[in-house]
């Protein structure tokens, strides 16, 4: 497998989904003040700064940025607590999430920042699930504030050492933090739901609702074939030659990578590995470029 290049101050699509489809995370008060409590914490631990979460019933999607270079870190911690907390919920015992890797998309630029929102916070209506994003009976927030939670009473120790309360600090993306740039997250909001409503009608359907949602079997699976074999991409923006750049950076870390681990598996422990560098960095302290 390719290395991924994590780069400290960059702004990322997080993407996971539970183990063949299931509807593990269907939006029930515990399970919503579970992915709460646990993503606060994985917060807390790593320094990530959430813009945006929405949690449906068998995946969910985060927007986040990376200030010091540790996002395998944080999904980990909150990919953990949550399968533990959950399967306990559940009372099962197997993998919890689908077994390919978590998707890191990094947003090139303001406008994919923007445009990743607006997909993340109208997802229940793309989906056909509710008429309008306020419905989602779910984790879905978007909007900077402070959102308080209490740790949930299962799997955690009444007298263990995780906090009996934490809150969820919601930041605005870089550059996006003025009154005029938040408005513009809400017309594109606003915008997507408008077109997913209209296409549902015009294919004849009608949206679950909020209690169907809720009715779902945690160990259902949707009936929709899943669609493989598909790329699985690392970037986004609308700006094609920005796209092609920063692909030829990517293959000039994962070359830059591979040379470095030649020279580290020979011995030379001296060897600089390229700027993004992760496992070798965490794992084994391997030096890295700065710049």
């Amino acid at each position: 497998m390719r290395p991924r290049q994590i780069l400290p101050g960059a702004t990322y699509l997080v993407t996971r989904r539970c183990t063949q489809r299931q509807f593990l995370l269907v939006p029930k008060r515990r399970i919503t003040q579970i992915f709460h409590y646990c993503l606060a914490y994985a917060v807390q631990r790593t320094g990530i700064h959430v813009h945006a979460v929405i949690v449906m019933s068998n995946h969910y999607h985060l927007i986040v940025t990376d200030p010091d270079g540790v996002l395998p870190l944080f999904v980990e911690c909150l990919n953990k607590l949550v399968a533990k907390c959950v399967n306990a919920t559940l009372g099962r015992w197997e993998n919890f999430w689908a077994s390919e890797p978590a998707s890191y998309v990094r947003l090139l630029d303001d406008d994919a920042v923007v445009d990743k929102l607006a997909y993340l916070l109208a997802n229940p209506i793309d989906a056909g699930l509710v008429e309008y994003g306020k419905e989602w009976p779910g984790l879905r927030l978007g909007r900077p504030g402070s959102y308080p939670c209490r740790r949930p009473d299962i799997f955690f120790r009444e007298e263990g050492a995780m906090p009996s309360s934490l809150r969820l600090e919601l930041t605005p993306p870089p550059n996006l933090a003025g009154r005029q740039a938040q408005q513009r997250i809400r017309d594109a909001v606003a915008e997507r739901e408008r077109e997913a409503r209209a296409r549902i009608r015009r294919q004849g359907r009608t949206f679950l609702g909020a209690r169907g949602v809720l009715r779902q079997n945690p160990f259902d699976s949707p009936h929709t074939l899943e669609t493989r074999r598909q790329l699985s991409p690392r970037i986004a923006s609308r700006n094609k030659w920005l796209r092609i750049e920063t692909l030829t950076r990517c293959a000039e870390f994962v070359r830059d990578h591979a040379q470095a681990l030649a020279h580290w598996l020979e011995g030379k422990r001296t060897v600089v590995f390229p700027l993004g560098t992760y496992l070798m960095r965490i794992r084994h302290g391997a030096r890295c470029a700065e710049t």
